[in-house]
């Protein structure tokens, strides 16, 4: 019996010596970060974000099933009405206060799931640490995508003064 488990023993460690020999000689990849970035996987979910309408509308209706079907309990949502003067949604309420408690979230895509209007998205991007627990609230503003119409607006103006310096 003494002399099975020696042979056992003598078998796991040479497989586990062959494993070091082998990836000993295996050129080791180097990302030189910031300037390069990791890939990761299509599916992979990191920071959140609130996706808008072509035409500057926010996507998010403050209808809390995020906040709902989050495990961690971590999105807090409080909704507001849409008048004429003030619309902000295409919906009959939008999104007054929205918040996502970073240091609890536990990346599992529920709220990107339930949100009937795909408001809530899960991007690649993976650089979220902080030092202050405060700092990982992310609110409505930090998420919000930023209004394409601004965007462009913002370019155009960026040009036409690069264009009056030349």
């Amino acid at each position: 019996m003494a002399k099975n488990s020696f042979l056992v023993g003598t078998g796991a460690l040479m497989r586990g010596m062959a494993l070091t020999f082998r990836t000993m000689f295996v050129k080791r990849q180097t990302v030189q970060w910031p300037e390069q970035r990791s890939p990761v996987w299509p599916r992979y979910r990191g920071r959140h974000v609130l996706e808008r309408y072509d035409n500057g509308l926010e996507k998010c209706i403050g209808c809390e099933l995020c906040a709902g079907a989050c495990p961690a309990d971590c999105i807090l949502v409080e909704a507001a009405e849409n008048t004429e003067t003030h619309r902000v949604s295409p919906g009959e309420r939008y999104a007054s206060r929205y918040e996502i408690n970073m240091a609890r979230c536990i990346f599992c895509g529920m709220c990107e799931e339930a949100c009937p209007t795909g408001a809530v998205v899960l991007k690649h991007d993976y650089e979220l640490a902080d030092y202050d627990i405060p700092h990982m609230i992310y609110t409505k503003e930090m998420m919000l995508v930023p209004d394409p119409r601004v965007v462009k607006e913002r370019l155009a103006r960026m040009e036409r003064e690069a264009g009056s310096v030349r």
